[in-house]
């Protein structure tokens, strides 16, 4: 009787929206999706470590380019939104829903201890009932075998106190055909009691839900989503390479191919794979798959492609570099166009644009970088070296000043036809200067 009564008291919190909706982790997911739950007309408590961040939502100013800052801030003003750096506060709240990172490690196993160490406060601080919801990408299996352990063993009873749920982000930033609310939403709970709650908890906030039948199948939605993606895009990679050394242009071949109105979709080569989930979440699954003693060989082949790409891209600047300009590229300047992992964000997790500086300079080239949405190389993890390095202005003195332009992310905020008009040569890994018709012996595609 006491389960169901629980149960009944949070649904109806949270299908009248008197409940309060916590999201954990401000970045490109949990910012976004806290935004979407305040305008759905629920109290939204935003929790971030990074003090800076619950800073500015407080003061209306949003950082991430999904959010605008004037709406931000009248959420805010109508007391509809607000964050705190304080996990003790996850008492407040009705549902809890982790939105952190899910890295890799320096060996490519999955590294949870952000996902673990968040469901160690929330069980700490249990409003019981409450609704927990998963949204960090990882392999099948993650919300059974790692979260619903911490809360058991916090005393927390699946079912009557705490209700778990999964449902995997799918933000794409910088994607203006598509936002939060429009991008259905993939959602599985523990049991039909966790089911209906998020179900009841999404329906509010996004225009359409689709629960599936478990935990593992709303995991394994996501994986299949960017395996697809990434098996795709180093297809694409391989063929730039083969048919590049038959002096067919891919990117023409591509174009082409795609008029066929049936059994094609067309991807695009690049310099490597970024962003915060292609390059990463494929290998959750390899690492999984070794329970089974099953190989993954497409997968893995398709991460060994992909993360060949910047050094390709390197060897091919410096053959151009070397019988257009009879010039070394140890000897060379390198003006280094995005620095970002896709065009017109700011959001440079996974960049290949720092593996091809990284690369650029172990082989003596003297790199410099323009992106007109990264003023300053922030601090990271993984690249920490070239913290602090400044976004060079991108006019006739500094195209003057360098050797090669290498176009490494194609942002439409870029004078192309200055590069076209006054670079020496022009490396394009992204097409963008045939795409707006601007072409030259100094062009080369890579």
């Amino acid at each position: 009787m006491g389960e169901t009564k629980g149960f009944e008291k949070l649904r109806a919190a949270i299908t009248s929206r008197a409940a309060l909706v916590g999201v954990i982790g401000l970045g490109y997911v949990g910012l976004p999706l806290a935004a979407a739950a305040a305008r759905a007309g629920f109290r939204t408590l935003g929790f971030d470590t990074d003090a800076a961040k619950p800073g500015q939502i407080n003061a209306g100013r949003s950082y991430i380019d999904a959010v605008d800052s004037a709406e931000l801030a009248k959420l805010v003003a109508q007391g509809r939104i607000s964050a705190t750096d304080d996990l003790a506060r996850l008492a407040e709240c009705d549902v809890a829903i982790i939105c952190v990172p899910t890295p890799l490690t320096r060996h490519r196993d999955p590294d949870l201890s952000y996902v673990e160490d968040t469901a160690h406060a929330v069980a700490r601080h249990l409003r019981a009932p409450q609704l927990v919801v998963l949204e960090s990408t990882t392999y099948p299996g993650t919300t059974r075998e790692v979260l619903k352990p911490i809360f058991e063993a916090a005393g927390h009873v699946s079912g009557r106190d705490v209700f778990l749920a999964f449902s995997p982000e799918r933000e794409d930033p910088g994607n203006a055909a598509f936002s939060t609310v429009s991008i259905p939403k993939v959602v599985a709970g523990d049991g039909p009691q966790a089911q209906a709650l998020v179900v009841a908890l999404y329906e509010a906030v996004v225009e359409k839900v689709v629960p599936v039948s478990s935990l593992d199948v709303a995991e394994a939605v996501k994986i299949t989503e960017n395996i697809f993606r990434a098996v795709n895009i180093a297809l694409v990679n391989e063929l730039k390479v083969i048919f590049s050394a038959m002096d067919i242009d891919v990117w023409e071949v591509i174009e082409a191919a795609k008029t066929k109105p049936f059994g094609y979709m067309p991807f695009y080569p690049g310099p490597g794979l970024g962003g915060h989930c292609i390059p990463i979440d494929p290998f959750y699954l390899t690492w999984k798959s070794r329970e089974f003693e099953l190989p993954t060989r497409f997968i893995e082949l398709a991460g060994e492609v992909n993360l060949s790409m910047p050094r390709y891209v390197v060897d091919m600047l410096g053959q151009a570099l070397d019988s257009r300009l009879k010039l070394a590229l140890g000897a060379s300047k390198v003006l280094l166009l995005g620095l970002a992992y896709k065009k017109n964000v700011r959001d440079l997790r996974e960049s290949p644009s720092l593996k091809l500086m990284e690369l650029l300079e172990a082989r003596g080239a003297t790199v410099a970088f323009h992106d007109p949405h990264i003023d300053e190389i922030p601090m990271t993890r993984e690249w920490g070296h070239l913290a602090g390095r400044r976004s060079t202005p991108l006019d006739a003195a500094a195209l003057a000043a360098c050797d090669v332009v290498l176009i490494a992310t194609d942002h439409d905020a870029v004078d192309y036809a200055l590069v076209a008009a006054r670079a020496k040569l022009v490396v394009d890994t992204r097409n963008v200067m045939a795409r707006l018709g601007l072409s030259g012996a100094q062009i080369v595609k890579a």
